[in-house]
C-alpha cells in the first residue's frame, strides 16, 4: 500500500505554513515544529508536546516524520565510527557514516543511491546509478547523525578528554579499547562524500544545504559542510556563483591525464588542464582553499614522481591535499600503498611547499571509510 502522508521533514516553511493552513492552524505552527524536528530532534509526531493533543492528532492522520528506512547500524574504533544503512522509499540503499573525533563530529551523507562516474577504485560506483536523492533524504541522514550522537553523549557524560599523541604526531584517544571520556556537544560537520556524486544532483543537494544552514533548520554553520566532486567543471562554477561559500573538495587522484582517465572517466569529459583552470578560477572569485582528494594506489600513482607531478600541476593553487591510501573493495584486483610509501609521496610534496597531511582512516572494518560505501550490495571473498 503506497503511502500518502506528508512527510514533515520535506516541507520548507513556506510549505509547511501552506500545509498547516489546510487544517486551520496559525502559520507560527511552523515555527514550534521546526524547532522539534531540527532542535529537539524528535522522530514522532506525539514528542511534540508543546502542541495540542488534537493536533498532534491531525498531524499524526496526514504527515509523518521521515522517509528513509533505518536497516542497521554497525559501529567500529571502540564506537567513535558509526555506519547506517537506509532504506528508500523506493528500495534502492543508502549509508551514511558518523564519526565522532576528540574535537568534533562529522557525518559524511549520500546525495545518490549508486554513482555514475565510474571511478576504477570505488565500490559505489560499481553500482551504477540507481537514482538520485530528494533533499529531504539528504536531511535526514543528518538527523540521524544527530540523534546517535545525542544518544551516545546520555551514555557518556562529558569529562575532561584525554588525548594521546600517535607516532605522527596526530592527536588522537587512547587505543586501549575503551570509550573516550568526553564526546563533541554538536555535531557540527557534515561532508557529502557519501554514496553518489553531489554536483550530478545539484539542485536536490543544494536544497539540502540551505536546510541544513538554515536558523531554522539545523543551523550549521558554512564552513562545517564540505561537498566532494570527482571534477564536474559546470558544478565547480555553479558553486563560485552561491552566496554560501561551503567548502570544496575535488577528487584528483591522478597528476597527468592519462593516468587520471584510466582511473577515472569524467577525465575525458573535463580533463587536468580545464579542471584546474576551474579551480583557479574558484579559488580568484571566492578566496576559499580548495582540497584535492588524492587516493594512493600501490605502484600507480604514488611515486615520488607521480608527487613531483602533483606538485607542479597545483603548487601555485590556495590548496590543501588530502592523501588518502586507498581502502579495500572486495573484488577489485588494486593494492593499497604501504606507510613507507605514503610518507615519501607526503615528503615530495612538503618539500615543494604543498600543504597536505594523510587521511585517518576511520571504519574500514566495516567497509566505511572513503571509497568503500556500497548500500551493503557489493560482496567478495
Amino acid at each position: 500500500m503506497t503511502d500518502t502522508s506528508i512527510d514533515l521533514l520535506a516541507l520548507t516553511t513556506t510549505q509547511m505554513v501552506e500545509f498547516l493552513a489546510t487544517m486551520g492552524e496559525p502559520a507560527f505552527r511552523a515555527r514550534q515544529i521546526a524547532r522539534q524536528l531540527y532542535v529537539n530532534l524528535v522522530d514522532d509526531i506525539q514528542q511534540m508536546t508543546d502542541l495540542s493533543l488534537a493536533l498532534r492528532q491531525k498531524l499524526t492522520n496526514h504527515a509523518r516524520i521521515g522517509s528513509l528506512s533505518l536497516q542497521r547500524v554497525v559501529s567500529a574504533d571502540n564506537s567513535l565510527t558509526h555506519k547506517a544503512l537506509f532504506n528508500l522509499p523506493t528500495g534502492e540503499l543508502i549509508e551514511s557514516v558518523l564519526m565522532i573525533y576528540p574535537d568534533r563530529a562529522t557525518v559524511c551523507v549520500s546525495t545518490q543511491a549508486g554513482c555514475a562516474m565510474g571511478c576504477t577504485f570505488c565500490a559505489t560506483g560499481r553500482l551504477g546509478l540507481l537514482r538520485n536523492l530528494e533533499s529531504h533524504h539528504i536531511v535526514e541522514q543528518v538527523l540521524w547523525a544527530r540523534r546517535t550522537l545525542r544518544q551516545l553523549q546520555r551514555q557518556h557524560p562529558a569529562t575532561p578528554p584525554r588525548a594521546t599523541h600517535t607516532q605522527d604526531g596526530d592527536e588522537w584517544w587512547g587505543t586501549d579499547g575503551g570509550h573516550p571520556d568526553a564526546l563533541p556537544q554538536t555535531l557540527g560537520n557534515v561532508v557529502f562524500m557519501g554514496m553518489g556524486e553531489p554536483f550530478a544532483n545539484y539542485d536536490r543537494w543544494w536544497q539540502a544545504v540551505e536546510r541544513l544552514h538554515d536558523p531554522q533548520g539545523l543551523n550549521i554553520g558554512a564552513r562545517g559542510l564540505t561537498v566532494s566532486t570527482v571534477g564536474l567543471v559546470p558544478g565547480i562554477k555553479r558553486l563560485a556563483d552561491e552566496a554560501l561559500q561551503i567548502n570544496l573538495a575535488i577528487s584528483l587522484h591522478a597528476p597527468n591525464d592519462a593516468l587520471r582517465s584510466a582511473m577515472m572517466p569524467v577525465n575525458k569529459r573535463w580533463n587536468i588542464a580545464e579542471l584546474m583552470a576551474t579551480t583557479r578560477a574558484y579559488v580568484a572569485k571566492t578566496g576559499r582553499r580548495v582540497s584535492f582528494e588524492y587516493v594512493l594506489l600501490q605502484g600507480q600513482n604514488d611515486s615520488p614522481a607521480h608527487a613531483a607531478e602533483l606538485a607542479e600541476q597545483i603548487g601555485d593553487l590556495l590548496c590543501h591535499v588530502n592523501l588518502i591510501p586507498w581502502n579495500p573493495v572486495p573484488g577489485l584486483p588494486l593494492g593499497r600503498s604501504d606507510r613507507q610509501r605514503v610518507l615519501a609521496f607526503q615528503r615530495v610534496l612538503q618539500e615543494e611547499r604543498v600543504p597536505c597531511t594523510v587521511r585517518v582512516e576511520r571504519g574500514v572494518s566495516i567497509a566505511a571509510a572513503c571509497g568503500q560505501l556500497a548500500g551493503a550490495t557489493i560482496t567478495g571473498p
